[in-house]
């Protein structure tokens, strides 16, 4: 278990609470690569009695079939889920469309009342996730903030994208435990987590086994390096010396490699990877309550 909490993230959990009662639909913005592990259980429990869209943001560098099949998982359990990338055109429609979707219910008892006016939607998910990305795309060049809206937190503004639509991002809230190991694993290796919680030597290892079962092709395609049935030492030493990682002596720098591994499946040079799929992380919870 791995005991860590900003300060100010206690704080930003505090007004997100505060602030909700005012929205109409949450938005919960997951890394397509590593959907559960990037999911804040605390933000699940505070948007159980709302209205959801699940969104799985840069699905361009994960794994289609994984992404496809995660799509399907939380469908599965009645939340509006769609895959999204900033960069891609069109891309705000599925989105749109989903809220319009999930706020119907609501929309329906106003309309009952007679009363018409925006639906507001909170954004929010853990670090680097892509939620400032998302609310930007969204709201292009025609973003204007609506005034301070009383109950909320002085400088806490909703960005009104027409007149019946109205968003509010929130700061990236990790939970207090990172009580999976595997999951905090990847939560590090998406960088949604400070590098100085786990090694870098670490990180790497990790990311390494994880590659030879979601992507065993990776590191042989991007390095020159087989990786079947190698121990990570064996790999890491294998990609320093092909990138040319040579200290005094003629030792091969292994941290280099770490580093190096570690930025390239970052930015997307490895290819379309997925870290975790439904299947696995069904294995991993029930494991988890054995332990308990």
């Amino acid at each position: 278990m791995i005991h860590w909490y900003p300060g100010h993230m206690a704080k930003a959990k505090r007004e997100m609470a505060q602030t909700l009662s005012l929205a109409d639909v949450a938005i919960e913005v997951l890394d397509a690569r590593a959907p559960e592990a990037s999911r804040n259980p605390d933000l699940a429990k505070l948007f159980a009695h709302k209205p959801r869209v699940v969104v799985l943001n840069k699905e361009d560098m994960a794994d289609p079939a994984v992404s496809k099949a995660w799509l399907q998982h939380y469908r599965a359990q009645g939340a509006q889920a769609v895959l999204y990338c900033a960069t891609k055109s069109g891309g705000n429609a599925p989105i749109l469309k989903a809220i319009e979707k999930a706020a119907e219910p609501v929309v329906a008892r106003w309309a009952a009342r007679g009363a018409v006016k925006p639906v507001r939607v909170m954004i929010a998910g853990i670090p680097n996730v892509g939620k400032s990305s998302l609310i930007n795309c969204l709201s292009g060049k025609s973003r204007t903030k609506v005034g301070a809206t009383p109950g909320v937190t002085r400088g806490k503004q909703w960005v009104r994208l027409s007149p019946r639509l109205e968003l509010l991002d929130t700061p990236g809230i990790l939970w207090p435990k990172l009580e999976n190991r595997e999951g905090a694993m990847r939560l590090a290796i998406l960088n949604a987590i400070r590098d100085e919680v786990l090694e870098t030597m670490e990180i790497a290892a990790g990311l390494i086994e994880i590659l030879q079962t979601m992507a065993p092709q990776a590191i042989v395609n991007r390095y020159g390096v087989e990786t079947e049935a190698k121990p990570v030492e064996e790999i890491l030493h294998g990609i320093g010396k092909r990138r040319g990682f040579i200290v005094k002596g003629g030792e091969v720098d292994e941290e280099r490699a770490a580093v190096n591994l570690i930025d390239e499946f970052r930015s997307g040079k490895l290819g379309r990877i997925s870290l975790e799929q439904p299947k696995q992380i069904d294995g991993e919870k029930a494991h988890e309550t054995d332990r308990i």
